[in-house]
């Protein structure tokens, strides 16, 4: 569509200027021309020359001007002539074409509208007369995955994820600051989380596995149509943020498996203070040494199983027995019985939420 857009604009400037004007895409091929016999031809000038920067060239004759919004310019405009005059009009025109090009994004590029959604810029009695303009099909059912670089080498994960999602009908991809890339995916209705897990972990394992770049990634719940993109948008956020949290082992985070992480997230810190100072009245949960909290751990990840865990632990039944015996003696609460258990596994995870002061939506 910019092509065409762009020809248009041309064509109404070649009676005002009398020389050969048009524009060359990054792949320097000429897209729009006064001159109707050179669109589609090839003119390496802005491939080899102007395509890493955009400052005016002048070569076999022409001035050529790039432009765009990215760091590589996406198009350059050339004018017949080298003197003072064409160098005018090539940055005249690159301007203007810009400016139209921005401004023809911004109303009619479904991913920008995408973007704009996600970030809470489009009015909501707005968005379902957009859709319509753009032919969003209101019962396609979509998710967002929130994807948070950690550390990266010389590669683009921008563009690595793009290849990964070729189909720009179907799924939109764009950076919402240097370090985080959204991906709104079109899914299948009635999809497991699972499997949503599962195609992070894909996206995960190629960025570090083939370009040593480490992120994590925060998965939303799945919607209908464009209206809620923003809602699962923000509980990809929660789930990254929860995730960095309690789950600092986990890369992949799921807003549905947060669990009760989520609730205590919610919870004033003033609130989980005084819950904290009611669970342990005989005594700080801080005169538990990295020894207890090991073992009161891997006690509930075998699911208060006593004979399951000192197996695991490679600890004698009785040792494991004296240990939560001392916990008692400590907090007053038996790690044996379910009720007591709950009271302190929900008191650690207070505990860890304090700790970590984290960023709140």
């Amino acid at each position: 569509m910019s092509n065409r857009l762009f020809q248009g604009v041309v064509h109404q400037m070649k009676d005002a200027i009398d020389r050969v004007i048009g524009v060359i895409d990054e792949n320097a091929t000429v897209v729009a021309c006064s001159d109707l016999t050179k669109i589609g031809s090839s003119d390496d000038v802005f491939a080899v020359e102007v395509s890493d920067s955009h400052d005016t060239y002048v070569r076999d004759g022409y001035t050529y001007k790039s432009f765009g919004l990215h760091v590589r310019p996406d198009y350059a405009v050339f004018v017949e002539g080298t003197d003072d005059l064409a160098a005018k009009y090539a940055s005249i025109i690159a301007i203007s074409l810009s400016g139209i090009k921005q401004y023809y994004d911004e109303k009619y590029d479904r991913n920008n509208f995408i973007k704009n959604i996600i970030l809470d810029n489009v009015l909501p009695g707005d968005i379902g007369i957009k859709s319509r303009e753009l032919h969003f099909n209101a019962d396609i059912n979509r998710v967002v995955f929130l994807i948070n670089i950690i550390t990266s080498n010389d590669v683009s994960a921008y563009d690595v994820i793009q290849n990964l999602f070729p189909d720009k009908n179907k799924d939109f991809i764009f950076s919402i600051s240097e370090n985080d890339i959204v991906l709104v995916k079109e899914i299948k209705n009635g999809i497991d989380v699972k499997d949503l897990e599962k195609l992070a972990r894909s996206i995960s394992d190629t960025l570090s596995s083939e370009f040593f770049t480490r992120v994590n990634v925060g998965i939303g719940t799945p919607v209908t149509g464009v209206k809620d993109l923003a809602r699962s948008f923000k509980e990809a956020q929660m789930a990254l943020e929860v995730g960095k949290v309690f789950d600092t082992e986990k890369n992949i985070v799921s807003y549905d498996n947060l669990g009760i992480a989520r609730l205590i997230y919610h919870l004033p810190t003033t609130l989980c203070e005084t819950f904290l100072k009611e669970v342990f009245k005989k005594g700080s949960i801080e005169s538990l040494d990295h020894e207890t909290l090991f073992t009161i751990q891997r006690f509930f990840e075998n699911n208060l199983n006593v004979s399951e865990t000192s197996r695991k632990l490679f600890v004698h039944r009785n040792t494991l027995v004296y240990r939560l015996d001392k916990i008692k003696k400590l907090t007053g609460l038996d790690l044996r019985e379910f009720d007591h258990a709950i009271i302190f596994k929900i008191a650690l995870m207070v505990k860890k939420y304090l700790s970590a002061e984290p960023v709140k939506f």
